[in-house]
């Protein structure tokens, strides 16, 4: 493929956005047109990545009302829950043609991975049970990091599954953003493990809407950086030993080549800095052999944000799904 796709970053600081930096710069069909950021502006973008080719290059402040006046085939939007409608509208109105990647909650709930059509509407991108919507989308939704796992991770047994599944999560403090807060300070959290929002967490609402079924979601934040691993228990309808457990999901994800099954637990040092999952550790009550359990693993800030993104240019754009993914950050 000889064409080569300008990228609009918006919201070039953040964590999401730092790691987006490095998977276009890599990408052989992309190219930063711009990054910018509303309290930064005019830093270099090799301070923030220091293999950036060009010194030069540096974040812009961008509003809404300035779409117009720059020029991008494909809109990133790494911005805070609450705050793309303005972009959106805007890129619609200067380049209705365009491809959105929202990586914000916000129109998560509007699309639907059952049903949506590709097109204009809202796709949900958990990519690889969304391929068939996502080619030649151009309004991508990009699942939540927990969600993403917690549906990798369930997708394949929600048929059988009896009653509400169980996800526990733990993450690094990187999944609370920079704003500073309990759950992003180092001496808070040192030596501790912090659960927040029981019940009502926006990633519970997004899983159980995406799957159809109610899920029961309790996250946690710990004291590294970035990875995250969700525990899922799950009641099955129909009983299954780990064995066969193990091949339903080796045979749901034979295909994709992001994430790995595996029979041992998986850990987060497994997956930190990769565009990977991986799902494994199952198990089955030995006193109830409807009572299942297993593991999910991913780089929240990648495989859960930045490189899922990266995938789903990839599927609407009519490339291979894992092109430009193949570096560790």
């Amino acid at each position: 493929m000889n064409q080569t796709y300008r990228v609009g970053l918006i919201g070039g600081r953040g964590y999401t956005g730092m790691s987006l930096l490095p998977l276009i710069a890599a990408h052989p069909a992309l190219s930063l047109a711009f990054a910018t950021s509303s309290t930064e502006a005019g830093q270099s973008l090799r301070s923030i990545d220091p293999q950036w080719q060009n010194p030069n290059d540096v974040l812009i402040a961008l509003e809404p009302t300035d779409v117009a006046s720059v020029e991008a085939d494909i809109w990133i939007l790494a911005l805070p829950n609450g705050t793309s409608a303005p972009w959106v509208s805007a890129i619609d109105r200067a380049y209705p043609e365009a491809l959105i990647v929202d990586l914000s909650a916000d129109h998560r709930f509007e699309a639907d991975a059952l049903g949506e059509p590709s097109g204009h509407h809202w796709v949900y991108g958990l990519v690889e049970h969304a391929k068939d919507r996502l080619v030649g989308a151009k309004r991508v939704a990009n699942p939540g990091c927990y969600a993403t796992a917690a549906q990798l991770g369930l997708k394949p047994v929600v048929s059988n599954l009896d009653g509400s599944p169980v996800v526990f999560g733990v993450s690094g403090y990187s999944g609370a953003g920079k704003t500073p807060s309990p759950k992003n300070d180092p001496a808070r959290l040192k030596d501790n493990l912090m659960p927040y929002q029981l019940t009502g967490h926006v990633h519970e609402r997004e899983i159980s809407h995406q799957l159809g079924t109610l899920v029961s979601f309790h996250p946690h934040v710990a004291p590294f950086f970035r990875g995250l691993s969700v525990t899922i228990h799950a009641r099955l309808g129909q009983p299954m030993d780990a064995e066969a457990l193990l091949d339903l999901f080796q045979r749901a994800y034979a295909a994709d080549s992001l994430v790995e099954v595996c029979a041992e637990i998986p850990e987060v040092q497994q997956v930190a800095g990769t565009a990977k999952a991986i799902i494994g550790g199952f198990g089955v009550d030995a006193r109830d052999p409807h009572q299942a359990v297993w593991v999910v693993v991913l780089d929240n800030l990648l495989k859960g944000a930045a490189t899922q993104a990266i995938q789903n240019i990839n599927v609407a754009l009519g490339m291979n799904e894992s092109w430009g993914l193949g570096v560790s950050i």
